[in-house]
């Protein structure tokens, strides 16, 4: 039996908890050439949290997404910017409808922050590389936190607690929805 449990469920936060770590083989990575240093990322860090907090209410605004969604959505976002970084402009739109969704307010957010940098530099700063490298991050950091369930949420409980973004409570009770006997 499956029970799907708001993010702000007591219970999921304590099974989340005593989860054993899923193995991570660094040839299972997406993007391995795609280099990252701790640099840019220190550099590029108001972007990167612009990234993770839209991401993450991208995600909560629809109960039905799962880690595979954002997944996806992260994927086809890394492969539209390495497309843009050699020229051409194809935008890689998932065939999932929530990926979709996530993938469309993702790019929305780069742009956003992009035109927040060109208002307040006068310029943009920030390199459709950087853009790639902390897309790939965040891929990355997706794969190390998810649980690898079909229906696992667990990276995105990770992404909101790291970013603080505020999760759905399942009703507005903030109250878990769970029935116990």
């Amino acid at each position: 039996m499956s029970v799907d449990c708001p993010l702000s469920c007591e219970y999921l936060r304590e099974a989340h908890k005593h989860e054993k770590p899923q193995p991570i083989e660094t040839g299972a990575l997406p993007n391995r050439d795609v280099m990252l240093s701790e640099e840019v990322l220190e550099e590029n860090e108001e972007f990167l949290a612009f990234l993770g907090q839209a991401l993450g209410r991208a995600a909560t605004g629809n109960s039905a997404v799962r880690d595979s969604d954002i997944r996806e959505a992260l994927d086809s976002s890394v492969r539209t910017h390495r497309t843009l970084q050699t020229g051409l402009v194809y935008e890689s739109l998932p065939a999932n409808p929530l990926a979709a969704d996530l993938y469309q307010a993702l790019e929305a957010a780069i742009a956003e922050f992009r035109r927040q940098e060109a208002e307040r530099l006068g310029v943009h700063k920030t390199r459709e590389s950087t853009t790639v490298g902390l897309l790939v991050f965040l891929q990355h950091f997706e794969i190390s936190y998810s649980n690898g369930r079909p229906r696992g949420r667990a990276f995105l409980e990770a992404l909101l607690n790291f970013y603080s973004v505020e999760a759905e409570t399942g009703g507005g009770s903030g109250t878990s929805s769970l029935i116990l006997p």
